[in-house]
């Protein structure tokens, strides 16, 4: 009964990782080759050159640089991934957060945001501790 359920919790921490990276990836091919249509999403205009590449620097190379190192980690040191997915679902959620104690209410797109970090943070949160637990210092996500 334990192996199955250290394989349950290896492979829902796998496919969790994967999700999040495929989510990012999304959104980072979507900037790389039309930063205006993320900027859609919010009903936000980008006026000029630096607007674009800003947009395409933030949401899509530094969100490539995060797909990369989710998927490296995934082979290498699967609870520091779901780790960070603590920290990267957990901050976004944080400062949708802070945006509604500053500067009021989200709509309805920030809401189901909101919503869904929270969500993702509490998973992440659930299996960072079953994968401390239940690996401590095994050599089972190499």
């Amino acid at each position: 009964m334990q192996t199955n359920i250290l394989k349950i919790i290896n492979v829902t921490s796998k496919g969790f990782i994967v999700f999040s990276a495929l989510s990012l990836l999304s959104v980072s091919i979507m900037a790389i080759a039309n930063p205006q249509s993320v900027m859609d999403l919010v009903g936000v205009q980008l006026p000029n050159t630096d607007a674009l590449s800003s947009i395409r620097g933030v949401y899509g190379g530094v969100g490539l640089s995060i797909v990369i190192s989710l998927c490296y980690l995934t082979f290498k040191d699967q609870t520091l991934a779901i780790g960070f997915l603590c920290m990267l679902w957990g901050f976004y959620a944080l400062s949708r957060i802070t945006t509604i104690y500053m500067e009021g209410k989200l709509g309805a797109f920030g809401n189901q945001w909101l919503q869904i970090e929270l969500v993702l943070c509490g998973v992440a949160i659930a299996l960072f501790w079953a994968n401390v637990r239940l690996f401590p210092k095994s050599n089972i996500h190499k």
